[in-house]
């Protein structure tokens, strides 16, 4: 089954490094022109030659629309949006009596009010088309409790869920597409591995033995879902939670 994606363009945030960029790359190779967003301009240099690149911070509602109407403006429309920002933001997991209101909130903005202000700039242009897919990038974590032990994380993945779905709901009657994927533990950053180092090899064990697969996940794996669900060929998808996790025990 070969996926084209010839004609479209595509923004991705959280381009600049592991799972967002991986998309980059998956997204312009199936033939769609890919826009580039990340609060890291430096760290988006080596995807010029994939994607034109821009510098936004998605937490507040105006960065997210000016994201958005940049790249409108440069390439004429945008047929696709995949949200990949998000993390730990250097959080590990502690005891809920240590945890501040920053460091909840900080979460919740790269990972869920990022996705809702991207996704709310994106869909009028996609409703006037009658085409659109939105593609969230959730996790295990919204589906069951966290590895990292993050309340806030756990708390965030769950939200972006059903933010996926109620968008489905309301984009669909209008040729849009709402779906999400979620991994499992994918070595693709500083920051998981990092908590992987963390775990210690007992644990480590544990983990991949927990794994139908019995092995860690990689950024490409991720993006290859993502681009299936941006197809064609996923038209009557929408409203689903896709687990790319090599099968959780």
């Amino acid at each position: 089954m070969q996926l084209s994606l010839e004609g479209r363009v595509f923004a991705v945030t959280g381009a600049a490094q592991g799972i967002g960029a991986a998309i980059v790359a998956s997204l312009a190779d199936a033939g769609a022109t890919v826009a580039a967003i990340d609060i890291d301009e430096d760290g988006m240099a080596s995807l010029a030659h994939r994607a034109t690149t821009h510098a936004a911070d998605l937490g507040s509602r105006d960065g997210a629309r000016s994201a958005i109407a940049d790249v409108e403006a440069l390439h004429g429309r945008l047929d696709g949006l995949v949200t990949a920002a998000g993390g730990v933001r250097g959080q590990a997991g502690r005891p809920i009596e240590e945890i501040s209101e920053a460091d909840w909130r900080a979460i919740f903005a790269a990972n869920v009010d990022a996705a809702m202000w991207c996704a709310q700039a994106a869909a009028p242009g996609m409703k006037a088309r009658g085409w659109g897919r939105v593609v969230t990038i959730s996790s295990g974590a919204g589906l069951r409790p966290s590895l990292t032990g993050i309340q806030a994380y756990a708390s965030a993945k769950h939200a972006l869920v059903g933010l996926t779905r109620q968008l489905a709901l309301e984009l669909g009657p209008h040729g849009v597409t709402v779906n999400s994927v979620a991994p499992g533990f994918i070595l693709s950053n500083p920051s998981t591995e990092r908590q992987w180092d963390a775990f210690g090899p007992e644990r480590q064990k544990q983990i991949v033995q927990g794994i139908h697969m019995r092995r860690l996940g990689r950024a490409e794996d991720i993006a290859n879902a993502v681009v299936f669900l941006a197809s064609d060929r996923a038209e009557w998808i929408t409203g689903q939670i896709l687990p790319v996790d090599g099968g959780h025990a």
